[in-house]
């Protein structure tokens, strides 16, 4: 964790859209630690909030973007022969597919939420076909909701932080 919050301190925003994009993709990051250590650090003055929420959701939406497009292209054969390497296990998928037979396009946006299963929302999107424009739009509306939620609860945190040192 130590080398993150180094990397975000020194390369900033670069690093934020960097780290939230592979651990979009599938990259074992820490994506809520992440935001939440973003939003530390705007309430510190050492990123501004808005444009930490806009690099946040560019890096999720980037990361979204190209897990839909590799399942669209290359499809489940991939998932079940490198899922593996990325955490996307048999159990993961199954879990996941159920999902988007039950609650369709809304998993994307309500995937963020669980760990391990916002990597596979993406991937199966692309999978099952779902209109790219669609998929973008909720995809879209999931990520802002999602940086916005942890970057805020950081920055509060921050908050209450820099109250009790005074």
């Amino acid at each position: 964790m130590e080398n993150l919050q180094e990397f975000i301190t020194q390369y900033g925003y670069i690093a934020i859209f960097l780290l939230l994009s592979l651990g979009i993709i599938g990259l074992p990051i820490p994506d809520e630690v992440l935001m939440t250590f973003v939003g530390y650090l705007c309430s510190r003055g050492v990123l501004l909030y808005s444009v930490a929420v806009l690099v946040a959701f560019l890096g999720a939406m980037f990361g979204m973007s190209f897990s839909y497009f590799v399942g669209k292209k290359l499809g489940k054969p991939l998932l079940w022969k490198y899922g593996k390497w990325l955490k996307l296990t048999p159990k993961r998928l199954a879990k996941v597919e159920g999902w988007f037979q039950k609650y369709g396009i809304w998993t994307v946006v309500f995937g963020y939420y669980v760990p391990g299963v916002r990597h596979l929302t993406c991937y199966l999107a692309g999978v099952t076909g779902i209109e790219t424009r669609k998929y973008l739009l909720f995809a879209g509306f999931g990520a802002i909701i999602w940086c916005t939620v942890f970057i805020t609860v950081g920055y509060y945190i921050g908050t209450i932080d820099f109250m009790k040192a005074r």
